[in-house]
């Protein structure tokens, strides 16, 4: 969600600090700030952009200073200004912090800080008024006592102006990473913030605290003890977070798929067989948590692990997950998918999982996270950098790793030749998703026609069914419409009532087998008066004639369909917006990585 830089070294600060939260603009926020120590702690923040604030820095005379840190500022505690935006600081001015995540007890922390007076409505500005209420002459000690006292989640980034040659960071429940160079050290929530500048990076773990200079790293828990980290490399550059030429981060993202589904994919097939990277599993019954899109794979998921090998599964929201009492054996499997693998109520519903006794396993794209490092198992999606809020080939190759999973477990009930040819038509996968990428000017016909109507509903069946959910998000995320996905039988069920002259009905017709029940459902809405726009396959598509508007996906075997469906629904729903002018990278009130409950 927000997103945190600081740096300490022998350049200006400044300028490095701006890039850094411009990189992590993909993250969504509302408002910016900075604040650099030169002479004390000087602060400039905004509401907006940090357009706005680079604006704000040049009216004040810019900042200057080799230390510093920057934010960008996703609102929890109150309404985004100026006053609310991060930096916050103590009341005397001695602590400055930037923050993610939420302190869930800042009322209580705040009724107990006697004689301070906080001028912000955020629950950070409790975190600077309690830091310098407890710093005496170490602010190691004083950072340590504050953390224990906190309850919730946070990322914090400190200054203390009675040290202007160190930088303070600490975590719990919320990403954080000190990463090195030469003569120069960073804090970030990101990589990508600071990748230009290094590879080398530490992962803060869960209760730890940093003490950076510019040629020093150190770490400690919160009982103050000395900690030996891992230094760790990340494995990508910064072109990776670049748009090579595209409009959108998205776009480009979604043309990326091929790429990114063969490298989910092949590492995995290996002598016509597949290895999970070692991983055998059992499991009488499967639950899979995960919020969002990462939701919707699971539902893909469900339907081909529950056909394959006839496992049953069931999808929980994450959200959900813990507080409906769910009923576990020891025998069952928990998944967790998340694409940032620090998604607060995935992570959650992963612990109380384990707390129940039952084995886990998290599907994540970030191997460091936090649902990767507390799994007991991990098949990492290796999708790459994903910039764009909306998610595009990380859902895909979640999509992937569940077929993967779906046929492994599948091994030892499926007839031999079965499973090879569903192994064979899986590795076609890429090739065809390239093909459906190749009709993106008659998606985005489509998108120019359609992108004026003001409710859009999305039906399908089966797996059908499962892909329309994410197409209705997609389009709900970046284009603001409202839209809706049922399954198609449910229509009828008092949905119909809302369909009008002109409502634009999406249907995903791919399932052989339950072709004709899904377009007697379509046949019901044109009834009315809607208009239709049909996902099929080639081979199914001169079964609906009766439609002008198809949009044809490559012939293969039903169950892996939703793969190209979604591909189709990614474009329209990126052209859609596009012919709105609609902030696609960036959608308002959203955030990439959604590190609070």
């Amino acid at each position: 969600m927000c997103g945190i830089v600081g740096y300490i070294g022998k350049r200006e600060a400044q300028n490095i600090l701006i890039a850094g939260i411009r990189r992590l603009e993909y993250r969504g926020y509302d408002s910016a700030g900075i604040a650099l120590v030169d002479n004390g702690v000087n602060v400039i923040k905004s509401q907006g952009k940090v357009a706005k604030l680079e604006e704000k820095l040049v009216q004040n005379g810019n900042l200057t200073g080799f230390l510093g840190i920057a934010h960008t500022r996703w609102a929890t505690h109150g309404a985004p200004n100026d006053i609310n935006a991060h930096p916050q600081t103590s009341q005397n001015g001695k602590i400055t912090v930037v923050h993610n995540g939420i302190i869930e007890n800042y009322l209580t922390l705040k009724n107990s800080l006697h004689g301070y007076q906080c001028q912000s409505d955020t629950d950070t500005e409790i975190v600077a008024n309690l830091l310098e209420h407890n710093y005496k002459d170490n602010m190691l000690t004083a950072i340590a006592e504050t953390c224990k006292t906190l309850k919730g989640s946070y990322a914090l980034g400190i200054l203390c102006s009675d040290t202007p040659d160190i930088l303070y960071a600490a975590k719990k429940e919320s990403p954080l990473l000190v990463a090195v160079g030469e003569g120069e050290n960073f804090i970030a929530s990101d990589m990508a913030a600071v990748l230009e500048h290094t590879n080398s990076y530490y992962l803060l773990d869960e209760s730890e605290i940093a003490i950076l200079t510019k040629d020093s790293v150190k770490f400690y828990d919160f009982e103050q003890n000395e900690l030996q980290k891992n230094l760790l490399y990340a494995d990508w550059d910064i072109a990776a977070a670049e748009k090579g030429g595209y409009p959108h981060f998205m776009l480009k993202e979604i043309m990326e798929q091929p790429k990114a589904i063969k490298e989910t994919m092949n590492p995995r097939i290996i002598n016509n067989d597949i290895n999970l990277d070692g991983i055998e599993i059992q499991a009488d019954k499967i639950h899979i948590v995960a919020c969002g899109s990462a939701a919707y794979a699971g539902l893909i998921g469900k339907a081909v692990i529950e056909k394959l090998a006839r496992i049953p599964v069931e999808v929980h929201l994450a959200s959900e997950f813990r507080y409906n009492d769910p009923i576990l054996s020891p025998n069952n499997l928990c998944i967790a998918i998340s694409q940032s693998g620090e998604t607060a109520d995935t992570l959650a519903a992963l612990r109380y999982a384990k707390k129940c006794g039952i084995k886990t396993l998290a599907i994540v794209n970030v191997i460091g996270s936090a649902i990767a490092r507390e799994s007991d198992n991990v098949l990492p999606i290796w999708a790459g950098p994903e910039i764009a809020v909306a998610t595009t080939k990380a859902y895909s190759a979640q999509i992937i790793t569940m077929y993967l999973l779906a046929l492994k477990l599948a091994k030892t009930t499926l007839p031999t030749e079965k499973f090879q040819s569903l192994l064979g038509e899986m590795q076609t996968i890429p090739e065809k998703v390239q093909s459906v990428l190749d009709q993106q000017d008659i998606i985005q016909k489509y998108a120019k026609e359609y992108a004026k109507r003001t409710s859009i509903f999305l039906i399908g069946r089966g797996v059908d069914f499962a892909a329309v959910t994410e197409g209705s998000l997609k389009l709900k995320e970046i284009s603001y419409i409202h839209s809706e996905a049922y399954a198609a039988g449910e229509l009828k069920h008092g949905t119909i009532s809302l369909v009008e002259d002109g409502t634009l009905v999406i249907a995903a017709a791919t399932t052989p087998h339950i072709l004709e029940k899904t377009l007697s459902n379509l046949q019901e809405v044109l009834a009315r008066g809607a208009n239709s726009l049909i996902i099929t396959t080639e081979a199914l598509s001169n079964e609906v004639k009766f439609s002008a508007n198809i949009i044809k996906i490559p012939n293969i075997h039903y169950l892996f369909t939703a793969s190209l469906t979604t591909v189709v629904m990614q474009l329209f729903a990126y052209y859609v917006a596009f012919e709105l002018n609609c902030e696609i990278d960036m959608p308002r009130n959203l955030a990439k990585s959604v590190t609070v409950e």
